[in-house]
């Protein structure tokens, strides 16, 4: 079974955009949707899946398996298929279905959980579920993304040192606020670093992960039912939270103008700029990171009738598509 190398699986001299000619602010935008796997989570699942076979956890015979939204579970597929792997991938309805599809199309079993549990949401039901399989059948090795330091490790060893090698007068740091390996990672990172960085996280309105009370939220990606264990908010300046229907929104623009970018991208965008026309941030560097592209949100964010049902007819209303974000 041929193993892809390692390094070729991402590069980090990744595109940045100004987004400045879009909405009138300086900001440069991380594109980590030209990884092999089409999004950040291939870092995170790189070195966790390495992280376990060094120690031995992970062996030939193991059955990968992995509570994942979307993102991770398109990385885990991959590498799973490259290494030999069988691998399932534990999601829920609001996973998209051109995402399912191409995990099964790279040969990973895909289980969907369709209710959420009462207090936890879908993802309290979806680890319900992994714990029930793992207890049952020792075959079955759970990297768990949501406690694994190693999700964390991949963005202190690659996300931030590269964002920190192109702009080495940063000052602002935007990421996106879901298990919180990349902000963890990368706040982690910038706190030693030679000079001062502001890391803000961008949340979802209706997550937990900050306080506050559970909200509906059907958008893949960002937020949490339950508080992230990795989640340490002594290295986080400031929290931003977003409405859904503003992320929509800002996605939508950004597609106006050309980029076509998922709904964590969209959320990160839309508190960045909202957090930067509250502050004077006219002679600092503000950077944030887009975790993937658009194609695998046509279904849904692109898609008008899925839109309407969900949030209404006037959801793109030119009128509205300023972020109206809120401050944590």
């Amino acid at each position: 079974m041929p193993v892809i190398s390692v390094p070729h699986l991402f590069n980090e001299e990744q595109l940045y955009i100004d987004l400045r000619s879009i909405f009138g602010h300086r900001l440069f935008l991380k594109c980590e949707g030209f990884n092999f796997a089409g999004s950040i989570k291939l870092k995170a699942a790189t070195e966790m899946v390495e992280a376990a076979e060094r120690n031995g956890v992970l062996t030939p015979g193991s059955v990968l398996v992995e509570s994942s939204s979307g993102n991770l579970g398109v990385a885990l597929s991959m590498i799973a298929a490259s290494k030999g792997y069988c691998f399932l991938c534990v999601t829920d309805s609001r996973c998209n279905l051109s995402t399912r599809r191409l995990m099964e199309a790279l040969g990973s079993h895909v289980h969907i959980i369709t209710e959420p549990d009462a207090t936890t949401g879908f993802l309290g039901a979806r680890l319900d579920y992994v714990r029930a399989l793992c207890a049952s059948d020792k075959r079955y090795v759970w990297l768990n993304q949501y406690t694994n330091p190693d999700a964390w490790r991949a963005h202190y060893r690659t996300t931030a040192p590269a964002i920190a090698h192109q702009f080495p007068q940063l000052d602002l740091l935007f990421v996106g606020a879901g298990t919180t390996g990349t902000l963890m990672g990368c706040a982690r990172y910038f706190r030693q670093w030679h000079r001062p960085v502001r890391v803000i996280a961008v949340d979802s309105v209706g997550s937990v992960t900050f306080g506050g009370p559970p909200g509906r939220r059907m958008l893949p990606g960002l937020g949490m039912g339950v508080r992230p264990p990795l989640l340490d908010e002594t290295y986080i300046d400031d929290v931003i939270r977003v409405e859904e229907a503003d992320t929509i929104r800002t996605c939508h623009r950004l597609a106006r103008s050309g980029f076509l970018f998922g709904g964590s991208t969209g959320t990160v965008v839309s508190g960045a700029i909202h957090w930067i026309t509250q502050h004077d941030t006219h002679d600092l560097t503000a950077v944030a990171i887009a975790p993937d592209l658009g194609e695998r949100y046509l279904d849904t964010i692109y898609q008008t009738n899925w839109l309407h049902d969900l949030y209404g007819e006037d959801i793109l209303n030119p009128d509205e598509v300023t972020p109206a974000s809120q401050p944590a």
